[in-house]
């Protein structure tokens, strides 16, 4: 891998590219004085269809000089701005520094109207109709993609929309998740808890803390099995926030429900990311948009 970060590839570039420039350079010489025998006629000798003949006239110079152009403009190009291998050129520009400096010009722009939701409270930022706009726009753009337009989410994507929360709920822990993301494991437990008429048994079980159909007889031999799980879910299945495991009692199945699904679970674990959007968004516009998720399951009212 080292020979392709090497300089040998900067200097192999940068001599095709000044090379290619040159032969251009003197391509155009040689064809400006060259000249080719012609006979009396100013003809070449070629003839097609009988009587189509090849006339030895110059190119018109209006066209000889844009190709002089461009070979000058090629050469003033690679001294100003990066052409030849890794030389960064005289005015040192970049497309990264470009970026940086639009994105600047952009959040100077953006800066004055987050400015006054800084000191604000969460309840306060949520309640406020152009805050909110702000929050959906933004949602729309860096959080629908996986949580859905309504953010109620999907198979494997959390509803932020209702009070069920994998981890905290509060604009805090929102606004942490938000810029660092988030990673939620759950390990494959079938070792831990038997065989897989036990695997079984503890879905009936967990279906059961739920009210949902299972089957009774299982479920009572689910219940002592389910003490590998109890570790994350504790002892009454009702989650740990702390990390991240879900309550197993409520309607909420972030990966589906069923028997299938739970044993789906217990077998293979899960292994969720959420992708870091501190890189995409500044601090000022996580603040606005983590007062947005957190409203959309506390519903403030809306301040016009």
């Amino acid at each position: 891998m080292s020979d392709f970060i090497s300089d040998f590839w900067h200097l192999y570039v940068a001599g095709i590219t000044l090379v290619s420039i040159i032969a251009c350079a003197v391509l155009l010489y040689i064809s400006g004085t060259t000249k080719a025998a012609t006979h009396a006629d100013n003809t070449t000798g070629h003839v097609w269809d009988g009587d189509l003949r090849e006339m030895n006239n110059p190119l018109p110079k209006w066209w000889v000089y844009l190709f002089i152009i461009t070979v000058v403009f090629a050469l003033v190009y690679g001294a100003l701005y990066p052409m030849f291998g890794k030389f960064q050129g005289a005015l040192g520009w970049s497309s990264q520094g470009q970026h940086a400096a639009e994105v600047k010009k952009v959040e100077d722009a953006i800066a004055p109207i987050y400015a006054k939701y800084n000191g604000m409270k969460p309840e306060e930022i949520a309640a406020d109709a152009q805050a909110m706009a702000i929050g959906e726009r933004l949602f729309m753009n860096y959080c629908a993609q996986c949580h859905g337009s309504d953010a109620r989410g999907a198979k494997s994507f959390p509803n932020l929309a209702d009070g069920d929360w994998l981890g905290g709920s509060d604009h805090a822990y929102i606004k942490t998740t938000i810029a660092q993301g988030r990673t939620g494991v759950m390990p494959p437990m079938a070792a831990a808890v038997g065989g897989p008429e036990d695997v079984k048994d503890v879905a009936h079980y967990v279906l059961s803390l739920s009210g949902s159909p299972s089957d009774s007889v299982r479920a009572s031999q689910g219940k002592a099995k389910f003490a590998a799980c109890a570790a994350c879910h504790g002892p009454e299945g009702k989650g740990m926030a702390a990390v991240g495991a879900p309550n197993l009692t409520d309607g909420v199945w972030l990966h589906g429900w069923g028997e299938e699904a739970i044993i789906r679970a217990v077998n293979n674990g899960f292994n969720n990311h959420m992708p870091p959007q501190a890189a995409l968004l500044n601090e000022a516009q996580i603040n606005v948009l983590a007062s947005y998720v957190w409203g959309l399951s506390n519903k403030p009212a809306a301040k016009q």
